[in-house]
C-alpha cells in the first residue's frame, strides 16, 4: 500500500500515472511542511466507546472536520459538500476513506445528537465528542483553532481554521482543505491521494 505523505511534502503536484504523456493533476488542497502529528487523545464516538483518531482510524486517509450541530453556516455547508464528494466516488476509492465530525460543543452535542445530525449528511460519517480539553487538544494538534467560546461552554468554529484535516496512515496530518472546497475539489483530491503509482 503507497503512503502519499512523500508526494504531498513535494509541492501541491502528483504524477497522475507512470507515463511521461499523462499530465499532472494539481490539488486544491494545501500541504503542510511539516506535517501535523496528530494527539494521541481519546474522544468518544456516537455509540459511547472510546476513539482515537490514530489508534482507531485504518483507512489510508481520514478526512475531520471540527463543528458543532447548531452551527448556522459554515459547518452546515462543509459537511454538505463532504457527503456529495462521497457519492462521486469510485467504491474502491470510497472503501479506503473516513469522515469523522468532531464537536466543538460537546455540552448539547451528545452521541445521539450528533449520530441523527450526521444522517442526514451521510450514515457512514461518524461523530465523535468527549471532554472539551481533550477536544481543544486533538484540534490544536492538527493547526485548528477553536472560535468565541459559545453559552453552552463550547467554541463557535473559528472562520480562519474552519478547515478539513487529513491524517494519513502514518497518523500524520500532512494536508487540509478550505471551507471553500467543493465537492467536485474533495473528488479529484481523494482519488489523486489513493491513486497507487
Amino acid at each position: 500500500m503507497r503512503r502519499w505523505v512523500p508526494a504531498l511534502l513535494l509541492g501541491l503536484t502528483l504524477l497522475t500515472a507512470c507515463s511521461d504523456d499523462e499530465p499532472t493533476t494539481e490539488l486544491h488542497g494545501a500541504p503542510v511542511d511539516p506535517p501535523f502529528t496528530v494527539s494521541e487523545r481519546t474522544l468518544v464516538d456516537t455509540d459511547g466507546a472510546a476513539y482515537s483518531l490514530t489508534a482507531d482510524t485504518d483507512k489510508r486517509l481520514t478526512m475531520v472536520f471540527f463543528g458543532y450541530t447548531e452551527c448556522p453556516d459554515i459547518c452546515g455547508k462543509v459537511m454538505g459538500n463532504l457527503s456529495i464528494a462521497m457519492t462521486r466516488l469510485e467504491q474502491d476509492d470510497l472503501e479506503q476513506v473516513e469522515v469523522v465530525f468532531v464537536t466543538t460543543d460537546p455540552a448539547r452535542d451528545t452521541g445521539e445528537v450528533l449520530h441523527d445530525y450526521l444522517d442526514d449528511y451521510d450514515p457512514e460519517f461518524l461523530g465523535l465528542t468527549g471532554d472539551l480539553a481533550d477536544i481543544e487538544q486533538v484540534a490544536a494538534s492538527v493547526g485548528v483553532g477553536l472560535g468565541d467560546e459559545l453559552p453552552s461552554g463550547g467554541y463557535d468554529v473559528d472562520a480562519h481554521t474552519t478547515t478539513v484535516t487529513g491524517i494519513d496512515v502514518a497518523d500524520e496530518a500532512p494536508i487540509y482543505w478550505s471551507q471553500d472546497t467543493s465537492p467536485s475539489e474533495f473528488t479529484e483530491d481523494i482519488h489523486s491521494l489513493l491513486r497507487e503509482d
